[in-house]
């Protein structure tokens, strides 16, 4: 089983939400985070006062996969979130050495 960890633009779930259904990806976890990279940031304008925003709005999508799914997750995700610019974001891939159902008890594979 793998673990995917995806950080992308905000405006560009939709769209990968959709492209991981199509691959039969039917569950994922989404927080919203902040970060700072590349892009750096910009500068902004407050009561006359400016200031710098370091951290820029992200997404955390995490999928928990089978080994046979990745290399479809994988392009789906880079698919769907590609808009060409700085900031696109990232995708961490660790091994999920076991997952467990709550409500079932089911282990591994059948949990997911």
């Amino acid at each position: 089983m793998k673990f995917l960890i995806a950080i992308i633009k905000p405006f560009r779930l939709n769209e990968v939400k959709e492209a991981l259904s199509e691959c039969g990806i039917q569950r994922m976890t989404v927080s919203e985070v902040k970060g700072y990279g590349r892009q750096k940031g910009h500068s902004e304008l407050y009561r006359g006062s400016e200031y710098q925003i370091d951290f820029l709005p992200k997404l955390r999508v995490e999928v928990a996969i089978e080994d046979e799914q990745l290399d479809d997750a994988l392009a789906a995700i880079e698919r769907a979130a590609r808009t060409e610019t700085i900031g696109d974001g990232k995708v961490f891939v660790l091994n999920l050495e076991e997952a467990v159902r709550i409500r079932t008890g089911e282990r591994g594979e059948d949990a997911l």
